[in-house]
């Protein structure tokens, strides 16, 4: 049997290009899907914000202290980041680093956030809360959603510090929250595809999982086949040395030199694209 080629449109969308091969009985479909997929950066600064941007990010996370998991931005970064987005901006609501057992004030700490995040016309928020013994935090969840009312609410990776992932997911579709950011409680969402795919499966449509944590563009696919999820959280940075020309080798503002202060992470734009561009096609095989 010959090989036969042809093309066709998808009616759902104009960028959906079908090219469909057949050869001995069997054939390989092969589907420029990129359309189906979200792809959020992970943005540590507005600089990084607008590499996503170009890059063809479709939002972004915008937040401080990365390489302490994250925390809230300051009022500045926030404020330009809006004004120079095209793209959904949304805003990390951590007060601190370490554990997800928030203080009563703590808890006010955030609630101010999200009303200034309300302000300065920010898309959707990040938050997540547990008590003491692992489980969601219930009533301090319906506080925070009270109050994001209008944004969208994205439940970070406190889920994958949670004791139950099965019964957390459950009451987060309840508390209306739109995404889960999860790694599939392994320190990296390839570790953890078992879950995810699990996850997937349970939550049926009724909440986004958000796959994210040491996703790039050389796992991105493989996450994406083995779980079917459709959103992808990623940082896609990379180092950037100090222009500084005098650098006084005794003093370390983390005061045990454990940090390279001369050296920045930045999101590359061209390392978006190419993440993006490695779930461009999304092959299937059919006997």
């Amino acid at each position: 049997m010959g090989l036969y080629n042809f093309n066709l449109r998808n009616w759902e969308h104009p960028r959906n290009e079908w090219s469909i091969l057949i050869k001995y009985q069997r054939f390989i479909l092969i589907v420029n899907n990129t359309y189906m997929y979200r792809f959020e950066v992970c943005a540590n600064s507005v600089k990084s914000c607008l590499a996503a941007q170009e890059g063809g990010a479709h939002r972004v996370e915008l937040c401080a202290a990365i390489p302490e998991g994250g925390t809230t931005p300051s009022f500045g970064e926030i404020a330009l980041a809006r004004e120079l987005l095209n793209i959904k901006l949304h805003i990390l609501i951590r007060p601190r680093s370490g554990d997800f057992l928030y203080s009563k004030l703590e808890m006010k700490s955030m609630l101010k956030d999200i009303e200034i995040c309300h302000k300065l016309g920010v898309d959707g928020v990040v938050l997540g809360c547990l008590n003491s013994a692992g489980n969601i935090d219930i009533p301090q969840m319906k506080e925070l959603m009270t109050t994001s009312i209008g944004m969208s609410v994205t439940f970070h990776r406190a889920f994958d510090m949670c004791r139950h992932p099965h019964e957390a997911l459950e009451q987060i579709i309840s508390l209306g929250c739109d995404r889960i950011l999860t790694s599939g409680q392994c320190t990296t969402a390839e570790e953890g595809i078992s879950l995810l795919d699990n996850l997937n499966k349970q939550a049926s449509d009724r909440i986004i999982l958000l796959a994210g944590s040491g996703v790039n563009e050389n796992n991105i696919h493989k996450i994406a086949m083995r779980t079917g999820i459709r959103e992808f959280h990623f940082s896609a940075r990379l180092k950037e040395e100090s222009k500084m020309s005098y650098i006084n080798p005794k003093v370390s503002m983390d005061g045990k030199g454990l940090i390279n202060e001369y050296e920045q992470l930045y999101t590359s734009s061209l390392r978006v694209r190419e993440t993006i561009k490695s779930l461009e096609f999304t092959t299937r095989e059919y006997l």
